[in-house]
């Protein structure tokens, strides 16, 4: 029998014997920890010894109302009793009917349709694909690039991919992707000293319509992560460049693709981010908190204009052929349908944006800390740029992995911060408490000091 004091060791052996894991130098686990967790409650989970870590990151940003949650856990034993799967080509089911309408029903306006996938990364393949397609059954087969912004980040599939600007992602595979048309990103924390956010914006639409008074007639879409390019860094920018991104799409015939698997879901403030520019996207992607976090789902919403570009006679050879084998799956849906009610049902959105202005307030002291160059919010996603010199905002070297000295102080004080490179950031699930929100950033701030020096 497994000593209990070793029973984290234990299971890490067996792991690391078969697992290969993602996003990881396998070497690494020689000298950090691996963690089994063997149970999840709230905000919390816990290891197989029974220690206790706050999750500050969401489990990869997918976490909304806590682990094992019993309202999402009950509407996903009682689809398990009833339907566990069917194909959905030829097949439908009620929790797929049921979702659909919902997500048209809360969505920006025009987005009727509705196409499942089962990630993140399929969801922006799906559209992508989507997207080009359609400009072929228009007649138009020479719109074959996409315009992505620099830093941008949509996924590892080799199409997500090649939308993607994070070289630690992109630079291996490089010449087995697409390239895209970069336009650099309205980012704030880039802006020239005493422009403001609205400022950068506004420039950066200027030379976006430069890049489509040159590439319009070969493009087939924009794709933005709206107000927060996650994955490059938490980093963020105004409204208005998704409002004049809308105008410049109409104005030289693209579509405009929403990326809301990270920001989606309450994340910025708003059920969706588009919401606070006012707009409406061509196609928006969702995936991560559609399901609570409890199973993979993603989904696709598009409009009826574009849906009825591939609508006619079979032989007319214009139908969509994506498929998955577990599109649409039953259980995933209606861990959805659960989510989705809990959203309905409590003010989730108002007490999310009474612990944002509490995490704000904790955060306050580190923007004057000599390695920090920046502390920046939307919504429920915090984040901390820490820099070697605070005058000249030059970083510290990749190769000292700061970042990896944070997380391993967060681990040992019962805290998961997992950060991008040298970005701390913060965002947990809707259910934490500002008791639990004071403890994460303790930890990060005697994290960050220990990590600095």
């Amino acid at each position: 029998m497994t000593d209990p004091a070793n029973r984290n060791a234990a299971l890490a052996a067996r792991d690391l014997k078969h697992i290969w894991h993602p996003c990881t130098q396998m070497h690494d686990h020689e000298t950090v920890p691996l963690l089994p967790i063997v149970r999840g409650e709230g905000a919390w989970l816990i290891d197989a010894e029974g220690k206790r870590y706050l999750d500050g990151i969401s489990s990869w940003w997918t976490n909304l109302f806590g682990h094992a949650n019993p309202r999402i856990a009950a509407a996903l034993s009682e689809q398990a009793r009833a339907l566990e799967h069917v194909i959905f080509a030829g097949f439908t089911h009620p929790p797929a009917i049921e979702l659909a309408e919902q997500l048209v029903s809360i969505t920006p306006p025009g987005l009727d349709k509705v196409f499942f996938a089962d990630n993140g990364s399929a969801a922006i393949e799906v559209a992508l694909k989507m997207s080009f397609h359609y400009w072929l059954n228009q007649g138009h087969g020479e719109k074959t690039r996409f315009i992505a912004l620099t830093g941008s980040y949509h996924g590892e599939t080799l199409g997500a991919l090649s939308v993607s600007d994070v070289a630690l992602y992109r630079k291996t595979y490089a010449p087995l992707l697409l390239t895209p048309i970069l336009a650099p990103s309205p980012d704030a924390y880039e802006g020239e000293p005493g422009e403001t956010p609205a400022q950068v914006a506004a420039r950066r639409l200027t030379e976006l319509r430069a890049l489509l008074e040159r590439h319009a007639h070969e493009t087939c879409a924009v794709i933005v992560e709206p107000l927060v390019q996650c994955a490059g860094g938490m980093r963020m920018y105004h409204p208005d460049y998704l409002a004049g991104l809308r105008r410049l799409c109409d104005e030289f015939a693209v579509h405009f693709i929403a990326d809301e698997i990270a920001v989606g879901f309450g994340r910025t403030g708003t059920l969706f981010a588009c919401e606070q520019a006012a707009i409406s996207p061509d196609f928006m992607c969702l995936s991560k908190g559609l399901t609570g976090g409890t199973l993979p789902l993603a989904a696709v919403l598009t409009t009826r204009h574009v849906y009825d570009a591939f609508y006619a006679e079979y032989s007319a050879g214009k139908a969509f052929l994506h498929s998955h084998s577990y599109t649409g799956n039953p259980l995933a849906c209606s861990t959805a349908l659960a989510t989705l009610a809990i959203f309905r049902d409590e003010p989730v959105l108002e007490r999310n944006r009474a612990l944002a202005a509490h995490l704000a307030r904790r955060l306050e002291p580190l923007r004057t800390h000599p390695h920090v160059a920046e502390v920046r919010q939307t919504g429920m996603i915090a984040a901390v740029e820490l820099v070697e010199d605070k005058a000249s905002r030059r970083p510290f070297a990749a190769g000292d992995r700061r970042g990896l000295r944070v997380y391993l102080h967060g681990l040992e004080h019962g805290a998961l911060l997992r950060p991008l490179g040298n970005v701390i950031y913060f965002m947990p699930p809707y259910v934490v408490s500002e008791a639990e929100i004071d403890h994460l950033v303790a930890v990060a701030v005697a994290g960050i000091g220990r990590a600095v020096t």
